[in-house]
């Protein structure tokens, strides 16, 4: 049997997919719980320090080192961002970990990625990550550590969302107030439907906290289902279609050069984020390094599955997660039209959503 051996860089995303090495065999998962390397708890408590802060600034606190007692006491208020943030990215990567353990292959603690100058980056942290040190050997492994990450994420990403709308406050739609928007997946915008009972194109919505972090958390499921390479969403459509992977990632890559070109040729809103994750995926490689049951199907519940992480990508997938919308003179008359990608008024760091 020929070695077979994938390596990928970190990267600055919101969170990421397990790092692999050359196939070793499988070593049994040990009884003892591992003790948290200095390393991972110190990245992880730097990382709720930045999401703190960033949550912090958005809710106009400030902080001075001339001033610790204060500046401790104006952390607390970023508590509700950080928090909910924080357990989604932990919950994602505990679930690669857990199912790597349960699998006998042998696996690392999450390292944490914080972000510097909370006060610009909003969220505060790059995300988090798990080094896998051995190849899976079969597709059901790849499948059941690539999909679990997500699955574990998005479950705990829908009550924060749905308690955080209900914390949000509903105003009227002032179409002279420009700002930021955050754009709305087919699932949030069935949650918001649900939670307001507001239409929210005719709406402005002050998200909570609360409710941001959960729309992070469903923008990170989003990202890490994209079916490229060997990002969760990679091994899944390797699992499920094997060597028509290439195929489906290059496609993909292009898809993604296309949200930009076409909408701007045609004069539509776009987010140009998606031509650094066009270059982004094609410098970390397009594909995937083969399992030694590569003809062999999954069974039909993981194929059920498999399926099924594919409808939650779909649910989360947002064309345009960030926009902006310049501020139009009082005296204009505007017309309310419905958009597929609500444009609401938000500002920056305040976020707001739909």
């Amino acid at each position: 049997m020929d070695e077979i051996t994938a390596h990928k860089e970190p990267s600055a995303v919101l969170t990421e997919i397990p790092r692999q090495s050359p196939y070793t065999a499988p070593a049994p998962p040990r009884a003892e719980a591992p003790a948290i390397p200095p390393l991972n708890l110190g990245l992880f408590l730097l990382t709720f320090l930045t999401t703190s802060m960033a949550g912090a600034y958005a809710q106009g606190q400030t902080f001075s080192l001339w001033h610790p007692l204060q500046s401790a006491a104006a952390l607390t208020a970023g508590f509700s961002f950080s928090i909910p943030l924080m357990l989604i990215l932990l919950t994602h990567e505990m679930g690669h970990y857990l199912t790597a353990r349960r699998n006998g292959v042998d696996t690392s603690l999450p390292y944490f990625i914080p972000a510097p100058f909370p006060s610009l980056f909003i969220v505060g942290t790059f995300g988090a990550f798990i080094r896998i040190h051995q190849m899976p050997r079969t597709r059901r492994v790849m499948f059941d550590i690539g999909a679990a990450g997500p699955w574990a994420g998005f479950i705990l990403s829908v009550p924060i969302v749905i308690i955080g709308l209900a914390l949000s406050h509903v105003g009227p739609l002032d179409p002279t107030v420009g700002g930021y928007s955050l754009g709305n997946s087919l699932l949030f915008l069935g949650l918001a439907h649900l939670v307001l009972h507001v239409n929210p194109n005719n709406v402005t919505i002050d998200l909570h906290p609360i409710a941001f972090a959960g729309w992070l958390g469903m923008f990170v499921t989003t990202l890490n289902l994209l079916p490229v390479g060997q990002l969760d969403g990679g091994h899944v459509v390797y699992a499920l279609f094997g060597r028509r992977h290439r195929i489906i990632s290059r496609l993909f890559v292009v898809g993604c050069i296309l949200m930009v070109v076409v909408p701007a040729i045609a004069g539509w809103e776009f987010w140009g984020g998606w031509l650094f994750w066009a270059a982004l995926l094609f410098m970390l490689g397009l594909g995937h390094p083969a399992t030694v049951d590569e003809k062999m199907p999954l069974d039909p519940w993981r194929r059920g599955a498999a399926w099924a992480t594919i409808a939650v990508f779909i649910l989360t997938f947002c064309p345009v997660p960030v926009s902006y919308t310049p501020p139009k003179p009082a005296q204009e008359k505007f017309y309310n039209v419905s958009h597929t990608i609500p444009r609401p008024q938000t500002s920056i760091p305040h976020p707001r959503g739909l």
